[in-house]
């Protein structure tokens, strides 16, 4: 078997506690976790579980307080171009057009505009933001801004994509576009796909694996390999016989650990 591009080996992490002599918060406990290079993975999970800490160390923005969190063979130590990461709010600056805040990386590295340009106005194309380069955005709908966080990420050409969320806060028909959209670069790109989410259809629809994670501290209580060929058209996921009965049993387990979550909370 070759070896994984994202790897997390015994991984734990907690946070202080926020009140002056408060215990420390176990966000996750002994994650082992190893994704292929190319591949699409979701986590699922209640709130609070860790699955936003798991990003978040991969991308380098925190470190592990036990264990190995490994990219392509070298321990994260700190964020890096070769890892891109899509977050629920678009974050555009909004002093920027639109070109300019895909570019801002590039850009702020020093690289040619001759090197940078062509691509990101072929990824605004597949976006579907072609014409909307000088727009603010405040001018763009919360769905054409995710359009231009995810071209922006895409850019630097990362071998992973990060996304935490990234259409939680879209209605349901745009956030039924971007999931197609998605899908649609991420075939043409080959990028590893690493995708935080509360939504079970979202996650089967999108990834090659599902992986559950348990109540508070986070530990991954159950994965599931996705059966659904590629190139995938959401419709016609919807209309397999196989779709229902993996639904349920996922969302099974989503339901045990967020009840298992809520009686923590009553707890403490």
């Amino acid at each position: 078997m070759s070896a994984p591009l994202i790897e997390l080996a015994g991984v734990s992490k907690s946070f202080a506690g926020g009140k002056a002599g408060a215990a420390a918060t176990a966000a996750l406990d002994h994650v082992s976790l190893r994704i292929a290079e190319g591949e699409f993975v979701c986590l699922l999970g209640p709130s609070g579980c860790g699955k936003s800490t798991i990003l978040n160390l991969v991308a380098g923005f925190e470190q592990a307080d036990e264990g190995r969190v490994v990219f392509d063979g070298q321990p994260v130590r700190a964020p890096g171009p070769d890892r891109g990461v899509v977050f629920q709010q678009a974050l555009l600056f909004p002093w920027l057009n639109v070109i300019d805040n895909v570019t801002f990386g590039p850009r702020m590295a020093g690289v040619p505009a001759a090197q940078y340009l062509p691509e990101a106005e072929r990824y605004l194309r597949l976006v579907g933001l072609q014409g909307f380069e000088k727009h603010a955005p405040w001018q763009l709908s919360g769905g054409m801004r995710q359009r231009a966080a995810l071209a922006r990420a895409w850019l630097p050409g990362p071998r992973a994509l990060l996304m935490d969320e990234p259409f939680g806060a879209l209605d349901a028909q745009t956030r039924l576009m971007m999931q197609e959209l998605l899908t649609t670069v991420w075939e043409s790109s080959g990028t590893t796909v690493l995708f935080v989410t509360h939504d079970v259809d979202e996650a089967i629809a999108l990834a090659d694996r599902v992986l559950v994670m348990s109540a508070r501290p986070g530990r991954i209580a159950r994965e599931w390999t996705i059966p659904f060929e590629r190139p995938r058209q959401l419709d016609d996921i919807l209309a397999d016989n196989r779709f229902a009965p993996l639904r349920r049993d996922v969302l099974q387990v989503v339901r045990e650990q967020a009840r298992a979550a809520v009686a923590l909370e009553s707890v403490l």
